[in-house]
């Protein structure tokens, strides 16, 4: 489908083994973008997998760990989290953000 409206797509709990993640996905054959939310003391715990993802902060601030380095990020900032490397991100203001995540055998965002 071209046109996606996005009052059509069901908000889901995207990562729910990993992450309180909530929203909207929109996936196509190689790649997986979900339109989330966090409320402030969320996140998501260490973790890694096969995906590269991009996650842009559109509101709110977040504390990111990657390969155990710290950052501090907020709107308008952008993560980039390599493949295979492990990484959390601790919410400290309710936020929304922007994700876009690989497809890896099949799977984006709904990692198991």
């Amino acid at each position: 489908m071209a046109v996606i409206a996005l009052s059509d797509v069901k908000d889901e709990f995207v990562t729910p083994r990993h992450s309180s993640a909530f929203g909207k996905l929109i996936t196509g054959e190689h790649i997986e973008i979900g339109l989330l939310r966090y409320k402030a003391g969320e996140g998501a715990s260490e973790h890694a997998h096969p995906h590269e993802q991009i996650t842009i902060i559109l509101k709110g601030r977040s504390r990111v760990t990657i390969d155990g380095q710290v950052f501090e990020v907020g709107a308008g900032e952008a993560v980039h989290f390599p493949p295979n490397v492990r990484h959390k991100v601790e919410i400290l203001e309710d936020s929304e953000v922007i994700s876009a995540k690989s497809i890896v055998d099949g799977v984006g965002h709904r990692i198991g």
